[in-house]
């Protein structure tokens, strides 16, 4: 069996060769847009096209000419405009509202031919040749991921992506490493596995009140601070575009990218706290639900709602890699609306937006925090039936406020706190928080 493995790692990119790797990126976007604008034909998604091979041979040639593109970045621009297609014919399949795939994420995907990979250094294709990249390594390495598999003999390189941190103004490396379990190996005694027992930390996200609950009773970021300040934005630029000078266009333009680093701040800050929280609680997974449609599910979501949440999932998902937790999505259905103590299932438990009342057990908590626990629970679910041992083997449980419960409804007392914690289950008042930012 081949035992997969991510390990994001930051590059050294010579000053002079920047500009060729986001000319790199603008023209991979370039390919995967029009491979997405041509294979979207009609709104009933009933004549998409989901053919690699047929999106090759009707588009390689034209966007080989159109870009500096090697071959290989063209034909991986396309598959990433099928793939994105494909995915969208799949939620219409399924009774979702969807529309032809956009991209405007800073991505490169790189196989063996367009990148040499080798255990100190990259070399990358770009539009203006190739550029050699040196690994920023950790003094000690022990133990991480990258001493794990990026250094680990044992593992080779798969297909990799690059990224781009604008907050940072630095370049990831998103490295793929495979390696081969012999039979007879036992996989469970490899470094590069989960421990035997699982652990599952729910995130629920929010549009107002806290942008982020845990089902360890962390509230974290005031949403409604981050409305405020975009409000705040939005009420200047309007002010300067009445102006309509050319002053005002540049201050406009200024705002907008001071606007852009202040939310990938603060998205950073609400990433960290939850992998801060994972960390406290030894977590193995982090659990969201799943964004596809989060703006015709949510109450006054909007655009930039549903982007924030998939900017901050990115975050959480390339940080956990880092730290060996995977961070995975679930379904929303019933997550607001069933009882995380006893599971009853109804409309009437949510009597206002941020409160939950069981109707059958009484059971009363902050709503995003119940939803948080059921989020939770989902993914303990999945990974627990997706075992192929009839015996059950690892044991998933969930991250509460002050221990943690097995899906057959085992409590753990955390050596934190007492097990009468979690008979209330009220977040205890030192986590709830949010940025200083918001107070």
């Amino acid at each position: 069996m081949e035992v997969i493995r991510t390990v994001k790692v930051k590059l050294n990119v010579p000053d002079q060769r920047r500009a060729d790797l986001h000319q790199t990126a603008e023209q991979f976007r370039y390919c995967a847009n029009q491979t997405s604008e041509w294979a979207w034909r009609d709104s009933s998604n009933e004549y998409c096209v989901t053919s690699k091979s047929k999106a090759e041979d009707a588009l390689y040639d034209r966007l080989r000419d159109e870009t500096d593109l090697t071959s290989n970045l063209v034909q991986k621009g396309i598959r990433r405009g099928i793939e994105a297609v494909k995915s969208g014919v799949e939620a219409w399949k399924r009774g979702d509202r969807t529309s032809q795939p956009y991209f405007d994420a800073w991505s490169i995907v790189y196989d063996k031919r367009s990148a040499t990979f080798h255990r100190d250094h990259v070399s990358l294709s770009t539009v203006s040749g190739r550029v050699e990249c040196e690994y920023v390594l950790p003094d000690n390495t022990e133990g991480t991921p990258i001493g794990d598999y990026l250094l680990n003999e044992d593992f080779e390189f798969r297909m990799s992506t690059l990224q781009y941190d604008r907050f940072e103004g630095a370049f990831y490396l998103h490295a793929r490493m495979k390696r081969t379990i012999q039979d007879g190996e036992d996989e469970r005694s490899s470094s590069d596995t989960h421990s035997e027992n699982s652990t599952v930390l729910g995130v629920d996200l929010n549009v107002d009140g806290y942008f982020a609950v845990t089902s360890t009773g962390a509230f974290i970021e005031s949403a409604d601070y981050i409305n405020h300040r975009r409000r705040e934005f939005e009420k200047t630029r309007g002010s300067l575009q009445k102006t309509g000078t050319r002053s005002a266009h540049l201050t406009i333009q200024q705002m907008s990218d001071r606007e852009h680093r202040w939310i990938q701040d603060v998205l950073h800050s609400i990433a960290n706290d939850i992998l801060s929280e994972a960390r406290r609680v030894d977590t193995t997974h982090i659990a969201f639900e799943n964004l596809t449609g989060i703006r015709d599910r949510m109450a006054n979501a909007k655009r930039f709602h549903a982007w924030a949440f998939r900017q901050l999932y990115d975050y959480v998902e390339y940080k956990g890699e880092a730290e060996g937790v995977t961070v995975e999505q679930v379904s929303p259905a019933y997550t607001s609306q069933r009882c995380s103590k006893c599971g009853c299932t109804l409309e009437e438990n949510r009597p206002s937006k941020h409160e939950f009342c069981c109707q059958k057990c009484g059971y009363e908590l902050n709503a995003d925090y119940n939803a948080s626990k059921n989020i939770a629970r989902k993914l303990a679910k999945r990974l627990h039936s997706g075992q192929k041992s009839p015996s059950g083997g690892a044991a998933y449980q969930l991250a509460l406020t002050s221990g943690t419960l097995t899906l057959n409804g085992d409590f753990h007392t955390s050596d934190r706190v007492s097990a009468e914690g979690e008979s209330t289950d009220k977040p205890h008042p030192q986590r709830a928080r949010s940025s200083d930012r918001a107070k």
